[in-house]
Order: structure tokens, then C-alpha cells, then sequence
């Protein structure tokens, strides 16, 4: 039973540079303990049984830490938004990454939008770039291989494609269709049980997030029952929540690909003073949680009183759910 105060807990909303997975602010909750901060930021639609996990992640951080380390820093890729060409071109040349992932899908009719995008990431970064696309699970069967045969046409070679439809049965299909590497994300992390969903025959690479598993040693555990090469990922958090993914990137056995840990970019503010963006295409292992700034905190506290109690709220209850 944790002995957590939720009457300390701290409610911030931050804007995004771009709209991203549906929303323009970024909304979660703030928590400290006796090892540092953690964060809980379960996204809205999510039930309370769903948010638990998100919630063990951040007790993790602040009253167990992390494992070990066995290396000191993560390649990661940067993130292009649904946006046009111009701006991603922008983002990839900025960035300072050798590896890129692009949003794709983001509505019913967008591949002409998906395929300028990834051919202006493509000039941005050059012949030798490693490009993954990811559409969160929103196209059919035959849509993914119709969409992944020309984007990956655009993109001259797309090193994998993410979740391109919503169940395991409809990856393996797409798989067996496509050249492409699949990646497995949602499927794994919003399965009924991560530890025992069977992705190998429908995927080439699991893509874990910590956040919404539970805390870095049940992503450790997932990550060896999945069986595949991984990428960590992160699932939309400050730099302190983040901070959770890249001790995960860390820890892990083997890691072989650049990890989609770049996205405090994608944030317009941040609650650490001294954040976790990456130099040169790197992102340095934290050993411990960031500490926030306290201008930062009072900056970013959600302004609306109602919505800042819905959080309050929500947080006594996974709590309890939690134990």
C-alpha cells in the first residue's frame, strides 16, 4: 500500500507545439515520494483500470527506483507530426537525429498528406536516414498494404511501420503482404495480458512503453516474453515522466534501434528546468528523476479549477485500485 499524500500531488497542463494523438494540451498529475517525482498522465479516455498501470509506473520511480543500467545513453529518433511538408522537413533538419518517425493516418483520406511527408523527412535527412512510420492502428487490412507499398515508394525504403491496424491477426495478414517490418505497440500494451500475447508470427519489433505497463521492471519482464528486438518509446510525459522510459532504454539486455524518447520537442514548456532533449541525436540514462523547478510548476498548473479536481479525483481512485 502506498503512502502517497494526493493532497501533494501537483496538476499541470502544457501546451504542444503541434496537435498530436488528437490533443493540444498536455494534462497530467505530479507526484513526489521519498526517491523523487514521478508522473501520472494516463490520457483521458483511458478507464481506471487502464490508468493503474500508469500509476504503478510513477510509484516505481518515486519508492522502488529503477534497475541497473547497462548502458549510458539512447539514440533516439525525433517525431513528425501530422503536419505539412514544409514544417516536418523542418522538424527532421533540426533535429540533429539520424533516425525519424513519422505520424501517418492521422484522418481517412490522408495519404496523399503521409506520402509528401515522409518524402520531405526523406530530404531533410538524407539517403542513409532510417525512416518509421507509424498510423496507430487506424487502417484495415487491405488500406495498410495498399498505404505502406506507395509510402514506403516515397520514403526510398521505410525501416519499419508501427501498428498499422488494431489487432494481432490483422499484423500477421499485413505482414505477410508487405516487405516492410511490422512493429507491435498497442497491441502489446493494451493487450489483456502484455506477458502473454503471442506477437512473433505478426510482428518484427515490439515497441514498449513503460508508462502504461506498469514501471520499467514489467516492461523488462513484457519485453522478454515478446521475444522481439524493442524500441522504447515514450507515451507523451514530461521529462520526468520520460525520465522512466530511458532508465527502461537503459536497462534493457539488447537494444539495437534508436528509441522514440525524443518528445519533450514536442512540448511548448517543460516542468524541468534543464530537460531531457536530446544533443546530437542522444538522450543521456538518468539515474534518477529529474527534480521539477518550481517557477516551472506554477507556470504549468492547470488553470482550470474543475478540470485540475477531475484529476484529483481520478488519482483517489486508481489509487485505490492500485492498493
Amino acid at each position: 500500500m502506498s503512502d502517497l499524500d494526493p493532497a501533494s500531488a501537483l496538476v499541470y497542463a502544457i501546451p504542444l507545439r503541434h496537435r498530436f494523438r488528437g490533443i493540444t494540451v498536455r494534462e497530467g498529475i505530479l507526484l513526489e515520494g521519498p526517491l523523487g517525482w514521478g508522473e501520472f498522465c494516463p490520457f483521458a479516455e483511458y478507464d481506471d483500470r487502464e490508468a493503474a498501470n500508469w500509476l504503478a509506473t510513477a510509484l516505481e520511480q518515486i519508492e522502488s527506483g529503477w534497475p541497473e543500467p547497462v548502458r549510458d545513453r539512447i539514440a533516439v529518433n525525433c517525431t513528425v507530426p501530422a503536419v505539412g511538408p514544409e514544417r516536418a522537413y523542418a522538424i527532421a533538419a533540426e533535429s540533429g537525429c539520424r533516425t525519424a518517425k513519422i505520424k501517418v493516418a492521422d484522418h481517412p483520406d490522408s495519404l496523399a498528406e503521409d506520402i509528401e511527408r515522409v518524402a520531405a523527412v526523406r530530404a531533410a535527412l538524407g539517403a542513409d536516414a532510417a525512416l518509421r512510420v507509424d498510423a496507430n492502428a487506424r487502417w484495415d487490412v487491405d488500406t495498410a498494404v495498399t498505404n505502406l507499398k506507395q509510402i514506403d515508394r516515397a520514403a526510398a525504403g521505410v525501416e519499419y511501420a508501427e501498428q498499422p491496424c488494431r489487432s494481432v491477426e490483422e499484423l500477421a495478414a499485413v505482414r505477410r503482404r508487405v516487405d516492410i517490418p511490422i512493429a507491435a505497440d498497442e497491441s502489446i500494451r493494451r493487450a489483456e495480458d502484455p506477458l502473454r500475447v503471442a506477437v512473433a508470427g505478426a510482428a518484427d519489433i515490439a515497441v514498449l512503453k513503460c508508462t502504461p505497463l506498469g514501471g520499467v521492471r514489467r516492461a523488462l519482464r513484457v519485453a522478454e516474453a515478446a521475444g522481439l528486438p524493442c524500441v522504447i518509446s515514450s507515451a507523451l510525459e514530461t521529462s520526468v515522466g520520460l525520465s522512466a522510459q530511458l532508465a527502461l532504454a537503459g536497462a534493457l539486455p539488447e537494444l539495437d534501434h534508436a528509441c522514440g524518447l525524443g518528445t519533450v520537442e514536442l512540448f511548448d514548456g517543460d516542468v524541468v528546468a534543464d530537460s531531457l532533449r536530446p544533443v546530437d541525436g542522444y538522450l543521456t540514462v538518468p539515474r534518477t528523476p529529474p527534480q521539477p523547478d518550481p517557477a516551472l510548476l506554477q507556470r504549468f498548473r492547470h488553470p482550470d479549477p474543475d478540470r485540475e479536481a477531475w484529476w484529483r479525483a481520478r488519482l483517489d481512485r486508481v489509487l485505490r485500485l492500485v492498493g
